[in-house]
């Protein structure tokens, strides 16, 4: 049996991909356990204050739950043998961003996914990772060459 391997699921959580690669990754039999920032959206925004306080400005809310929330982050991204960021068809996902950058930083394997209308805004992204997607399934599959050396 393989040893396992732990890839960070980042960027978008408006839409199913996160599933669709766990599933297809239990479907192939990938010895692989997977890890992401927290995706409830109001969780996240709000857990600076609930935990540390409340704050008058809006400034340092964003900035107690953005620091909170780059405990879980920056750990995870270190521990992880790949990182997948995925940038949705909609929103501005600077979080991705700044997610695909330490990765990036850190020398970590790096997928990228993301439609195809993103391109230009994303070529310096891009041009970091070592495979760029368009559809979870080619993630489950790159995992599954990366793994196994097996194209299926």
């Amino acid at each position: 049996m393989s040893q396992r391997w732990t890839v960070y699921l980042g960027g978008e959580i408006h839409s199913d991909w996160r599933d669709r690669i766990r599933s297809g990754a239990e479907a192939a039999g990938l010895p692989v356990d997977f890890v992401a920032p927290v995706t409830d959206h109001d969780s996240s925004d709000c857990c600076g204050v609930a935990i540390l306080g409340e704050e008058e400005s809006s400034f340092w809310t964003d900035h107690k739950g953005a620091s909170v929330n780059a405990i879980r982050t920056r750990t995870f991204i270190q521990r992880a043998d790949v990182v997948v960021i995925r940038f949705g068809e909609k929103y501005r996902q600077w979080n991705a961003a700044f997610d695909a950058g330490q990765a990036a930083a850190m020398g970590k394997p790096l997928i990228i996914l993301h439609p195809e209308e993103h391109d230009h805004a994303l070529k310096e992204v891009d041009a970091a990772a070592q495979a760029v997607a368009r559809q979870p399934e080619q993630v489950v599959s790159l995992l599954r060459y990366a793994i196994e050396g097996s194209l299926g």
